[in-house]
């Protein structure tokens, strides 16, 4: 039996149609009411219009809304390459965008794209040192001297040879300073032999300072009362009497066994500028009139500290007459004593804080700036500043600069100097810096 390939198989299943457009079939007349005589014909319904497609959205208009003719003949008559895609319409415009996003707090953020980074460098540093990362802001600095040349790498020499003058690695800090010559060409700083930021103990801010001024009574004992806490404690004291006039005898004997003690205990109780009140309490005592007898004691107790051995024993025979009773006796000073006493021979009404300032309020600070026209803060002593210290200063100082006061903050590290730049401190203060 032979089979035909090309023969109509009688049971094969009809093809599918090709899918076409379907077409919409007409639909059936209404079964309209006939009019009535004498009305006006009522306006036939129009047959719906075929669907249009565009961009996955139907164009078909709403119930009721008219559509808008298409002619077919418009696209029959075009090629396949001239019919472009339907584009979808919107309402949106770049005005619309500007309106609605760029004020925006997002939007409105301004990206620095030119961020110094020998600065950002800097920072890095100083903030490693402030947190206590000695090793890793060396190391830092050691690379940044390699990699920076010139003047605009000496921000990181002088700070390499500050931090080297701190840890006391006197070799590296030589060694340094050849390299420092050959690079920049010029003369690199010295090694301080006694200095003063290695002597500091850690966490220690320097003598407290206590301001006696105006006339001191019972009142307004304050100040004295501070200073008996500082003494209790053993610890060192400054005492500014340049605006002190006068105190009653209570305060005058308290003051007299309050010096006398710490005076016994060899503590360094310095006093700053006691010239002027101890030659009013000089001319108020006089010999023979048996008053005041504790303003008699002090002025002694001060002529101990800042008079001649010959002006002391002159007014203790005036002391022995008045009251007939045995002076007090000259007694050399202790050499921290003696050195503390010791008046400046230039008027220098600086504030000095010293040692590692870790997490400081500087509670003291409004009494100092308030007693002082032109407030110093000398921070030579300091050998480092944390952060939280840095902002308590930022704080306490930012009232003042508001109202027109202009402090001074004098000869920090460039460690210290670069970290107060860092919290804005520079901006509340003039920062003076020793000249390398």
């Amino acid at each position: 039996m032979v089979f035909s390939f090309f023969k109509k198989q009688p049971n094969k299943m009809p093809e599918r149609p090709a899918a076409r457009p379907r077409v919409a079939e007409p639909l059936p007349e209404p079964d309209l009411p006939k009019p009535v005589v004498g009305e006006a014909p009522r306006p036939l319904p129009q047959p719906l219009p075929d669907l249009e497609f565009t961009s996955g959205k139907s164009s078909a208009p709403a119930a009721g809304v008219a559509a808008k003719p298409k002619a077919a003949a418009e696209t029959a008559n075009l090629s396949s390459s001239q019919i472009k895609p339907p584009v979808e319409e919107t309402d949106f415009s770049f005005d619309d965008f500007d309106r609605d996003f760029t004020d925006s707090s997002v939007m409105g953020i301004d990206v620095d794209q030119d961020v110094d980074p020998l600065q950002a460098c800097v920072e890095q540093v100083v903030v490693l040192y402030a947190n206590g990362q000695e090793g890793a802001a060396r190391s830092l600095l050691e690379t940044f001297v390699r990699s920076y040349h010139g003047t605009e790498g000496k921000r990181f020499w002088l700070l390499l040879f500050d931090l080297l003058q701190i840890s006391g690695d006197r070799a590296a800090f030589e060694k340094l300073g050849a390299d420092y010559a050959e690079a920049c060409e010029t003369s690199p700083p010295t090694w301080c032999q006694k200095s003063s930021i290695a002597q500091q103990p850690t966490g220690s801010v320097g003598p407290r300072k206590v301001f006696l001024q105006g006339v001191l009574t019972t009142e307004g004992a304050l100040p004295v009362t501070e200073l008996a806490k500082i003494i209790g404690q053993k610890e060192a004291a400054t005492v500014d009497c340049g605006k002190l006039i006068g105190c009653d005898d209570e305060i005058a004997s308290e003051l007299a066994d309050l010096l006398s003690r710490a005076r016994k205990m060899r503590l360094a109780v310095t006093l700053l500028g006691p010239e002027a009140f101890m030659d009013r309490l000089n001319d108020r005592l006089v010999a023979g009139v048996a008053e005041h007898e504790p303003a008699w004691r002090l002025l002694l107790e001060l002529l101990q500290r800042h008079g001649t051995q010959e002006k002391f024993e002159e007014r203790a025979v005036d002391y022995a007459i008045t009251f007939e009773l045995s002076p007090p006796s000259w007694e050399p000073l202790a050499p921290s004593v003696q050195a503390s006493a010791m008046t400046p021979k230039t008027s220098d009404d600086a504030h000095y804080l010293s040692g590692d300032l870790k997490g400081c309020r500087f509670e003291d600070l409004g009494q100092v700036i308030e007693a002082h026209e032109q407030p110093i803060l000398d921070f030579s002593g300091v050998s480092r500043l944390d952060f939280v210290s840095a902002g308590q200063l930022v704080n306490r100082l930012a009232p003042y600069k508001a109202a027109g006061r202009d402090i001074i903050i004098r000869s920090p590290n460039h460690l210290v100097a670069e970290l107060m730049a860092v919290v804005g401190l520079n901006k509340q203060a003039r920062i003076v810096v020793p000249k390398s």
